[in-house]
């Protein structure tokens, strides 16, 4: 199974229907948004894939967050959760909280995803690979990452 990671996409509408044309071009089956989407409409841009959605700082609209989710039956992790897809374990968190990041890299996923930093990164503590896909905004690059999580293959992709 194939995934779309992507965060940071601060309300940029056109930015963030480029960045999921091009997921789904490259095989993602699902789409994980590691926060700051900012409005709900950001939601239903990420709809054409099985989504799942964390909270970010800048997401002050909760209650309208949620609501999209759920309206396009996807899964609301809150501040942070975990999810199992292609029987791998994946936490998601946005990453402005450590102690949101220690409380799920200490249940031992086998990937930690989180954004906040606008930067990719990809390392590993542990059982647990941690990966960070960029953004979508306030970025030298925008990007986002596709995961294959049955060869553990890890593709950075740029979006124009």
């Amino acid at each position: 199974m194939r995934i779309g990671i992507l965060s940071d996409t601060h309300d940029h509408l056109n930015r963030t229907a480029r960045a999921v044309a091009l997921l789904k071009s490259e095989g993602a089956e699902a789409l994980i948004h590691c926060g700051d989407l900012t409005t709900p409409e950001i939601v239903h841009q990420c709809a054409e894939l099985p989504s799942s959605f964390v909270l970010g700082n800048n997401d002050f609209d909760e209650v309208g967050l949620r609501a999209a989710v759920e309206l396009i039956g996807g899964v609301f992790l809150g501040w942070g959760g975990e999810v199992i897809l292609g029987d791998r374990r994946i936490a998601v968190t946005h990453g402005d909280s450590t102690k949101e990041m220690r409380r799920l890299a200490a249940e031992g996923p086998d990937y930690l995803l989180f954004g906040h930093t606008h930067q990719p990164s990809d390392r590993r503590d542990g059982p647990t690979r941690l990966i960070n896909p960029g953004a979508l905004h306030r970025a030298r690059t925008w990007t986002v990452a596709v995961l294959d999580l049955a060869t553990d293959d890890l593709h950075l992709l740029t979006v124009s």
